[in-house]
């Protein structure tokens, strides 16, 4: 569990357009590790947490792309019912907001990739860390 920087590319809303930034990553040996797409009418928000996120944000810049940093919480959660609900109280327990998430795992395997973004991730990740040492 770690805080990371998420970017939030916005590109144009067209065929061919996420194949041609993926192709750019490739390129420059940067690995994806969570991805999610919000559309509106005349573009799409990409959210990405990237293995090199200084590197990335180079890459978007030399070609006039407009990116935003955030802080997300990035958890390997465990992939059984309930997990994100105990994440879920525990942060609501301490009045922190979750104010979008995005996961995936296969369905056989032990673990998955949570993003939060939540209104506090400093303290998120202290409670979450401190419940996951079964210290809260």
């Amino acid at each position: 569990m770690d805080i990371v920087t998420q970017l939030a590319v916005f590109l144009a809303n067209k065929p061919g357009t996420l194949a041609d930034v993926c192709d750019e990553l490739a390129k420059a040996s940067i690995n994806i590790y969570a991805l999610t797409i919000s559309d509106t009418v005349d573009h799409a928000v990409v959210r990405m947490v990237v293995s090199d996120t200084r590197k990335a944000i180079h890459l978007f810049g030399e070609r006039g792309v407009l990116v935003v940093e955030n802080d997300v919480l990035m958890i390997n959660n465990t992939n059984k019912p309930g997990g994100l609900s105990r994440i879920a109280k525990k942060l609501a327990e301490y009045k922190i907001n979750i104010e979008y998430a995005y996961l995936a795992t296969n369905p056989d395997s032990k673990k998955g990739l949570l993003i939060l973004r939540v209104s506090n991730s400093k303290k998120a990740l202290q409670v979450l860390t401190a419940t996951e040492n079964g210290q809260a």
